[in-house]
């Protein structure tokens, strides 16, 4: 019983790690005031380029890179198209996210169903023996540790630095932000990038780790709207939005093994309730905006206390334009 849980629990971390990616990606571009639609597309276009690099050079990790680049060029052009030429940003991103998808599919023909190299294994010294940890993080995809490493180095960048206040500052109140002398169209494309490339890495991680190999359906299809999903969800802070994205991993992997249990229920129930599932509770997060909820939660100390730290407003200039000429 205890293997497998520990089995359950390593399955549920390395289908969230590229959920998590992506999801960090877009919480640091969203929490700067940039609203980036084309996540869907980067994703797939990122997980096709860094398969076909790592086929090319046999080299995953320079695959990894490749979709990390894609990732950033994606987002590098919402922010020049969206941030400087003041276009719509929802507009420009949902139109890259289709571009992105049929480029993806297009050019990838070529590496449809090819074997090719994979991220492997990581085993970190001392800590497979490590009870109740080993079994679940001892000897895992890289993408698994390295997913856990960006929550806290994506919380420990926005909520102990200097930086991360700037960041913060202009997502807020980007006239404030430039009255204090930051430079807040390029610190919005600097998140822009640094988003775009965490969404990259997340669309290798797909074809390099967690289903490695290009195909058509390629199996990371809608994960980019999920992860749009799971930041509203975190309420745009890196480690609720982060087990927002393990939240819907274990929907994903409990449906297999309910499948098991139940075998007289149809497969396709199993695969899609995770998808109703995370909008009932993205509804049931954002009826914290409610009137009488708000009310409800003031009278009574118990859901105050628990309603203190989660904050249900997105960042006050989230997809507002920026000029600094017009001060507007």
């Amino acid at each position: 019983m205890t293997e497998t849980l520990a089995l359950a629990l390593a399955a549920v971390l390395m289908a969230a790690a590229p959920l998590v990616l992506a999801t960090l990606g877009e919480t640091l571009t969203e929490k700067a005031g940039v609203i980036n639609l084309s996540l869907d597309g980067s994703i797939l276009l990122a997980a096709m380029t860094a398969f076909a690099v790592a086929v090319t050079f046999d080299n995953p990790w320079l695959g990894m890179l490749g979709g990390m680049a894609v990732g950033a060029a994606i987002a590098g052009l919402l922010g020049i198209i969206g941030i400087f030429m003041g276009q719509s940003q929802l507009a420009v991103g949902f139109i890259l996210t289709l571009l992105a998808r049929d480029l993806a599919y297009f050019l990838g023909h070529a590496f449809s169903r090819l074997p090719g190299p994979d991220l492997g294994l990581w085993t970190i010294p001392g800590l497979a023996e490590v009870v109740g940890i080993g079994p679940i993080l001892g000897s895992r995809s890289p993408v698994v540790h390295l997913s856990l490493v960006a929550v806290f180095l994506c919380w420990w960048w926005m909520y102990r630095t200097e930086a991360g206040m700037r960041l913060r500052a202009v997502g807020e109140s980007p006239r404030a932000a430039f009255g204090r002398g930051i430079r807040v169209r390029l610190v919005r494309l600097w998140y822009c990038l640094a988003g775009g490339a965490l969404v990259g890495m997340a669309g290798a991680a797909y074809s390099l780790a967690v289903k490695p190999g290009w195909g058509r359906p390629q199996g990371c299809e809608g994960a980019g709207w999920i992860a749009l999903a799971i930041v509203i969800f975190g309420g745009w802070h890196p480690v609720r939005a982060a087990l927002g994205a393990v939240l819907f991993a274990a929907l994903q992997v409990s449906g297999i093994y309910l499948q098991e249990i139940f075998p007289s229920i149809p497969a396709p129930v199993f695969q899609v309730a995770p998808f109703p599932v995370m909008i009932l509770t993205l509804l049931a997060v954002n009826m914290g905006r409610v009137g009488w909820i708000q009310d409800l939660v003031r009278r009574h100390p118990f859901l105050r206390r628990f309603s203190r730290g989660w904050s249900f407003d997105p960042p006050a200039a989230l997809g507002q334009d920026f000029n600094p000429k017009k001060g507007l």
